[in-house]
């Protein structure tokens, strides 16, 4: 009797892999119509999402963006062609010039921005051409179309990192949000004490990996064995 992967496992979703909408603040993009100045009414944390979430009111819409490092309730931020170079501020990439840190770049025009999304992140605009090269934060260089919209500025919560989880219930729970799998140590990797599996020279069973249906809690680990074929 195998296992099945993780990828098959997942298939098209249960509660472990799928992501808890219910949850979630709403869609956070680009403005797709919105331009002029906008006005921070917000910041709040988003749950599933590393850096904390800008609500800014354009007129009468009012729109979620991700949230610059330095951005603060009441500023005034600028979203267009002619918008100034300043924090927080959100343009095509091509009239960006050349050293600034972006984030939130889209990948098609329109799409409401598809890279550098996560707390801390930020990419440098290097040169203007038929397209525009930017240095991911991997150090990778990417084209991008000038019509591209960015964000001046690096994601909000680059300090998450500095702060533990102190204990493995909060890191399960964070996992939950994220729609990610908790991580679990094999038991061959364990001590004899702490697993049936644990234990020897070097990370292996030991002992037939199947078990009975009516063993013990602390013994019913690996496979269990088949059932029979019942015959009608």
């Amino acid at each position: 009797m195998g296992k099945r992967i993780i990828t098959r496992r997942r298939g098209t979703g249960t509660s472990t892999y799928r992501s808890p909408s219910h949850r979630h603040l709403g869609d956070i993009r680009h403005p797709r119509s919105a331009e002029g100045v906008g006005k921070v009414l917000d910041i709040m944390h988003a749950p599933g999402r590393s850096a904390p979430v800008a609500q800014v009111q354009y007129g009468e819409a009012k729109w979620l963006v991700i949230s610059a490092e330095g951005m603060h309730v009441g500023q005034e931020i600028e979203t267009g062609r002619d918008a100034p170079i300043e924090l927080g501020n959100t343009l095509p990439i091509g009239m960006i010039p050349e050293g600034t840190i972006v984030h939130n770049i889209e990948s098609i025009p329109g799409d409401g921005g598809k890279f550098i999304r996560a707390a801390g992140a930020g990419a440098t605009v290097v040169s203007h051409a038929a397209t525009t090269i930017v240095q991911m934060p991997s150090g990778q260089f990417k084209n991008i179309k000038p019509e591209c919209k960015a964000t001046i500025g690096l994601v909000a919560g680059s300090g998450r990192r500095e702060k533990p989880y102190a204990k493995a219930g909060k890191k399960f729970y964070a996992y939950q949000s994220k729609a990610k799998r908790y991580f679990k140590v094999k038991g061959v990797a364990m001590n004899a004490l702490n697993h049936p599996h644990g234990g020897g020279g070097h990370p292996h069973v030991g002992k037939p990996s199947t078990v009975g249906r009516n063993a013990p809690p602390g013994r019913k680990v690996g496979r269990l064995s088949p059932q029979k074929k019942r015959r009608e």
